[in-house]
């Protein structure tokens, strides 16, 4: 009995440590929700859509603002002077994978595809994990809602967006099932040689039957689509019905404008209204096509070299700049690269340095024009009066790494703990050093 006493004694003290060890390495709490009215005086206010309020007061409650305006005419709830900082909307991050992916090389903690060509019914909805230790690193850098987008296949799923913030993706859900997702099939394949990892372009021979088994689903999915009341119901075709309807987003992923014009028409052939194309690396050649049929362009990261060798070095930065001085809607994103995702509001300031944007209309690369293409611009991408509380206050310009510095942020009115792993790290091995 004493042996035994001993075992559960030491196995409870490690029970003990572990939870407490597990504690310390644990995300923030969320945000409490907020009760009662908070005004924000004195600030440089930047709108979102080029409107900037100087010395300005903005007032929330219960989540919503009630008052944005000059600072004599908000005296309501708690007052915070945040006099000579600026505030801004929050920050919105299209065409990630945050959420669902944590460490690239564990494969339990990767949720992002599933097997098949064909799923437009998979959802990232319920995929999304709130206690990923990437969405911290984003929230403290003022990216307060992020798009989960399913990859893989053809047809990958259906995206949402999600607050940065939030016990569950319940809690955290802003939009589901936004849109789905396509990946167009390229004229070109490239191969990389694997002794000196040359690239080599050439036909994509296996174009025609992904384009003939699009041509087929779709055909499919509209003519389920007019049926009132389905028996049995297919998931799949189910799923595409919103899209069809032009409820939500065909996001088609694509980047050389040959297939960016084929994949547009493809889709306007069957009647959907609502085209996003994500990438569109070539899409500076066609701006008038995409104005014309009212295509909005998610485009790659643009901290990277040019996809083609006869292209400009600096065209990536440029992009944005180019795409939106022609009248298309344009936002930048970091897809692929999860971990950098914290970085977005530099990729916003670096289009305005390689184009004539003021920083006020690349602010809405990452604000405004997000908002209105994943169809939430009613809640959030801008500062109004009935949208939701999503703010930051930053020390200084927020597309400015030299500048950028996030001291407070709201998310539906309640204020977020901006600590992260980072962070931590940052502060543990600052005290070792110190010592010594």
């Amino acid at each position: 009995m004493k042996y035994q006493a001993k075992i559960w004694a030491t196995c409870h003290l490690m029970i003990a440590s572990w939870l407490f060890t597990g504690a310390w390495a644990q995300n923030p709490a969320p945000g409490i929700t907020q009760k009662g009215a908070t005004t924000l005086v004195g600030g440089t206010i930047h709108v979102g859509d080029g409107t900037v309020i100087e010395k300005g007061a903005i007032t929330f409650e219960n989540g919503k603002i009630t008052y944005i305006g000059n600072a004599t005419g908000a005296k309501k709830g708690e007052q915070i002077d945040v006099s000579g900082k600026q505030i801004y909307p929050g920050i919105i991050s299209l065409n990630t994978s945050v959420g669902l992916k944590e460490v690239a090389s564990v494969r339990a903690t990767l949720d992002y595809y599933e097997v098949g060509d064909l799923n437009p019914h998979i959802r990232a909805l319920v995929a999304y994990n709130t206690d990923s230790e990437i969405i911290p690193t984003l929230r403290s850098n003022g990216i307060l809602l992020s798009q989960a987008v399913p990859e893989g296949g053809i047809i990958s799923g259906s995206s949402a967006l999600f607050y940065s913030d939030g016990w569950n993706w319940e809690d955290a859900v802003l939009r589901k099932d936004d849109g789905v997702w396509l990946s167009w099939p390229s004229y070109a394949s490239t191969a990389i040689h694997t002794q000196d990892q040359s690239e080599l372009t050439k036909r994509n021979e296996r174009r025609q039957g992904v384009v003939d088994l699009l041509k087929q689903t779709f055909s499919e999915a509209k003519a389920y689509a007019e049926l009132k009341a389905p028996m049995p119901v297919n998931l799949r075709l189910e799923a595409m019905k919103p899209v069809l309807k032009g409820e939500s987003n065909l996001y088609i992923r694509a980047d050389l404008a040959k297939d960016i014009i084929e994949a547009v028409k493809f889709a306007q052939s069957y009647g959907i209204k609502r085209i996003v194309i994500a990438g569109g690396n070539q899409s500076y050649k066609i701006t008038e096509f995409l104005r014309e049929n009212d295509v909005a362009v998610i485009v790659n990261p643009t901290h990277r070299l040019p996809g083609h060798p006869d292209e400009p070095v600096y065209l990536p930065y440029a992009l944005p700049g180019k795409l939106h001085q022609a009248g298309v809607k344009v936002a930048i994103t970091y897809a692929g690269e999860w971990w950098r995702t914290r970085n977005l509001a530099f990729l916003a300031g670096t289009a305005a340095g390689f184009s004539d944007m003021s920083s006020e209309e690349a602010l809405q690369l990452i604000t405004k024009n997000a908002a209105e293409i994943a169809g939430v611009s009613q809640r959030v991408g801008t500062l109004g009066v009935g949208k939701d509380a999503s703010l930051l206050v930053s020390t200084g310009d927020l597309l400015d790494m030299r500048g950028n510095g996030i001291e407070m942020a709201f998310i539906r009115g309640a204020k977020v703990n901006l600590d992260d792993k980072q962070k931590r790290l940052y502060e543990k091995y600052q005290e070792k050093y110190k010592a010594k």
